[in-house]
């Protein structure tokens, strides 16, 4: 809270350090070199980059094994370095300063995904942890998507049936047992996804677990079809150790 407050008295900060710029709500030129924006080659299934492949878009290994039941799927950075920084900070930093930069990295992500009749959804926080963090990220995220692409935002269109434990350090097979019909639509909204598209909004995709179940959900509302869009995607340490440089970006 007080990081909020600093930042609205000093706007002309980086959101992410001390560091002055020119512009606000913005990343300095050293937490830009730090970021790995997904350009380029790109995965049209869950938006992961591609490394060492052509202009058009393909599939990365993991969703060849793993076939996704959504159409299609983009990240806006690569969950490492302030990738990593800035969904840590909106997710348990309480940096919801962080939702309008955020908001307009993700919309530029959004553009292959969006048809004229587009609903976004962000993926639902069972009660009790929405109780406890006391606003749900992924749902600031696709407000502020919504108003810069010109879409609307069903909030609760989706609903978590129940509390699924933390997924960190689970495997894949666990985590897609967690998941497991955990999200349904919403008994008396959820109709309002029938005969549309919609767009998934979350904070990060590591093994697709969770944005399956809201995809799942989505079409038991009748969703014609399903896309997903994440701040961040958890890539491969092959990847990361061997970054295109067309991926990064050093200004803001």
């Amino acid at each position: 809270m007080l990081q909020s407050v600093v930042r609205l008295i000093m706007p002309q900060q980086c959101v992410l350090c001390d560091e002055l710029i020119e512009s606000d709500g913005g990343l300095c030129p050293a937490c830009w070199r730090d970021a790995t924006l997904v350009a380029g080659t790109v995965c049209d299934c869950c938006g992961t980059p591609l490394v060492g492949q052509g202009d058009d878009t393909a599939h990365c290994d993991d969703c060849l094994r793993t076939p996704r039941i959504w159409t299609k799927g983009r990240s806006a950075l690569v969950y490492e370095g302030t990738g990593k920084r800035l969904v840590m900070g909106l997710k348990h930093g309480d940096r919801q300063d962080l939702v309008p930069t955020l908001g307009r990295i993700m919309a530029r992500s959004s553009r292959p995904l969006l048809e004229d009749d587009t609903v976004i959804v962000p993926v639902p926080l069972h009660w009790s942890r929405l109780l406890r963090r006391r606003y749900n990220q992924s749902a600031l995220l696709a407000l502020e998507i919504g108003k810069i692409v010109g879409r609307p935002v069903l909030v609760d269109g989706l609903v978590r049936i129940h509390r699924t434990r933390p997924t960190k350090g689970q495997t894949r097979a666990e985590r897609e047992m967690s998941q497991q019909d955990s999200i349904r639509p919403h008994p008396k909204k959820g109709s309002r996804l029938n005969g549309r598209s919609v767009m998934i909004v979350d904070d990060v995709m590591t093994t697709g677990a969770t944005l399956k179940a809201a995809a799942q959900g989505a079409l038991l509302a009748g969703a014609k079809q399903v896309c997903v869009l994440t701040l961040a995607r958890a890539v491969s340490e092959a990847y990361i150790f061997a970054k295109p440089n067309e991926a990064r970006h050093e200004d803001s």
